[in-house]
């Protein structure tokens, strides 16, 4: 059989010790004590090159040594007993002592390693969990990846997180109660980009924009998804521009309506259409609806928006937004 659990010196390690569980020899492992106590002094055991790395084994004194020499045979007998004995017991004791506690006050479970254990491997910036600059979503920048987009976030504006928004959307912070009543969702201005609503295969950026801009007014002033008429419904409307219009490279079409509602300021709502920078270049538009009340967003930050279209990735300004003839 083994030793008692505790440290020993380990065989194959100059100046070191591992913890003997009392069965198998561990992972643990530390350097030498310098002022080991009887435990170690008892259990030191030597093995030469080609021996076995086998456990430790209490240190006796043979019995057949104790009583060999002639004349006080007996009294040495009886000494070298006692002697083993007292060895005996004291790595015994030292055994039980080191299986709750080692020298550094810690069980043996969390005796420090010195072979087993591996420093933590450095992270990964490119794996790692935390976002970079780059991940994270750019607070003044409006990106539809879908319909290869991007436009401008003025300041107290947020994109909409809600599932009720027609494509990638963006709007003013606050919230008010609506003029109709009813709601306190009403918002003072919004912009959405998203793909055509199944435009005929014929249709051309002027006729989406001129079809497209009633369904924008709808959607705002008159009847929302929900069946809600948040400002009474649309009473009339006029036509305050209609006109070719250069956007995100591509040649677009804009028109801008004024409507008035049943209730609250009514508003301006305005559509442009014009082929996607993204994939085939299929017909997509870009809503605007701002409130009319002089407290909301004006008809330059409409302007403003319009004019930082860019296709993604593309920082140019040249020409982009601006105008390109009556319509």
């Amino acid at each position: 059989m083994g030793g008692p659990p505790g440290w020993y010196p380990d065989p194959q390690a100059p100046h070191t010790e591992r913890w003997w569980d009392g069965t198998a020899w561990t992972a643990h492992s530390r350097a030498a004590q310098a002022a080991g106590g009887a435990q170690g002094r008892a259990q030191v055991q030597s093995y030469g090159p080609g021996q076995s790395y086998g456990p430790p084994q209490p240190h006796t004194v043979p019995m057949q040594q104790a009583g060999a020499a002639g004349g006080g045979g007996g009294n040495r007998r009886l000494m070298a007993l006692a002697a083993a004995g007292v060895v005996l017991v004291a790595a015994v004791a030292g055994g039980a002592v080191l299986l709750g506690r080692d020298d550094g006050g810690s069980t043996p479970e969390a005796a420090p390693s010195t072979g087993a254990e591996t420093a933590p491997a450095t992270a990964d910036p490119k794996n790692s969990a935390s976002p970079s600059p780059t991940d994270a979503a750019d607070a003044t920048v409006l990106e539809d990846q879908l319909n290869g987009i991007t436009l401008a976030i003025p300041d107290g504006w947020i994109r909409a997180d809600s599932s009720l928004e027609e494509g990638a959307t963006i709007y003013t912070d606050e919230t008010y109660d609506c003029p109709a009543g009813g709601s306190s969702l009403c918002r003072q201005a919004r912009v959405s980009s998203l793909a055509a609503n199944s435009p005929s295969p014929d249709a051309t950026a002027k006729t989406l924009a001129e079809q497209d801009v009633e369904r924008a007014a709808d959607a705002v002033y008159g009847e929302d998804r929900l069946g809600n008429r948040p400002h009474g419904g649309i009473t009339s409307h006029k036509v305050l521009k209609s006109q070719n219009f250069a956007v995100a490279g591509k040649a677009g079409y804009l028109v801008r309506w004024q409507v008035v509602t049943g209730a609250g300021p009514g508003g301006y709502v305005q559509t442009i259409a014009f082929p996607s920078p993204a994939g085939t270049g299929a017909l997509m538009v870009v809503r605007f609806a701002f409130d009319a009340d002089p407290s909301a967003p004006g008809l330059d930050v409409m302007d403003e928006i319009a004019a930082s279209i860019r296709p993604v990735g593309d920082t140019t300004g040249g020409g982009v937004g601006s105008s390109i003839g009556p319509g």
